[in-house]
């Protein structure tokens, strides 16, 4: 990691380990636009789609990536002795993240980002053991390749604008994106709730839900505001992988219930996309 991080300038500002606050912040937004990128070819190159990717309701935002990122670099900084520590930090860091990550997702959002219980030595499917080496050997080349290079930029920017400008631009652009995180949250919850009311879908909150869709749907005036900025085709092409888990453990595509809507953009070259 660049010295610069730890310049004079920094050391009155709020740190985190030693890293002042607004740098990680734009760690945060610069981490998930990245995985945005990345998981927009991921994609394409899978599916053969060019489909919607990000996280957020609005913007080209991964935000997985951003936590992920600016978790392992602050703790990583602890592991940098040299590669086999990095990759063990990594490993365990990155393992913990996803689990925690996957974890809330599912308890207060009822949704799976993702499942890996056909894959083996899982831990409830939250985390296995392939990618979490996979999480050791992107450990050795966040910290010994591509962070030291996104350093640099953002040391090459402050260079050019004022300071007080950058920190600016990087805390707003981040309470957007809390606020764009807290209004994805709320228009994910009303598409899920929708979704297993309307198609019968068994899932073991089923009474919480329709008791919500009741109180929710049952208002004329805020109904049509819902599925006038936040209806099924565009719940569906900003999220076209969501799924949901019943009681028997069966996992259910969103798009499979909304045949009707295409789920990505652009086809790119045809291919079995079967899940």
């Amino acid at each position: 990691m660049e010295e610069s991080i730890n310049k004079p300038e920094d050391k009155k500002k709020i740190t985190i380990f030693g890293i002042s606050l607004w740098r990680i912040f734009a760690y945060f937004i610069i981490y998930s636009v990245i995985g945005f990128v990345v998981e927009t070819i991921y994609g394409m190159i899978t599916k053969g789609v060019l489909e919607s990717r990000q996280s957020f309701i609005y913007g080209p935002f991964c935000a997985i990536y951003g936590v992920g990122a600016v978790i392992m670099i602050i703790f990583l900084q602890f592991f940098s002795k040299n590669h086999n520590t990095l990759f063990f930090g990594g490993f365990i860091i990155g393992s913990i993240t996803e689990y925690v990550i996957s974890f809330l997702g599912e308890t207060f959002l009822h949704v799976k980002w993702w499942d890996y219980s056909h894959m083996p030595l899982n831990i409830n499917g939250r985390i296995c053991v392939y990618f979490s080496l996979f999480w050791g050997f992107l450990a050795m080349y966040l910290m010994g390749w591509l962070n030291p290079r996104i350093d640099k930029l953002m040391n090459y920017i402050k260079n050019k604008i004022s300071s007080k400008a950058i920190k600016i631009i990087t805390v707003t652009t981040t309470i957007v994106m809390l606020l764009d995180g807290i209004l994805t949250i709320a228009t994910l919850n009303l598409f899920l709730i929708r979704m297993i009311e309307q198609n019968d879908l068994n899932v073991s909150y089923r009474e919480e839900v329709t008791k919500q869709y009741n109180e929710i749907y049952g208002n004329e005036k805020l109904s049509s505001i819902i599925y006038k900025f936040w209806g099924n085709k565009k719940m569906l092409k900003t999220f076209p992988n969501i799924k949901v888990e019943d009681v028997d453990g069966n996992i259910i595509y969103i798009d499979s219930l909304l045949k009707d809507i295409q789920p990505y953009y652009i086809k790119v070259y045809e291919k079995n996309t079967k899940k």
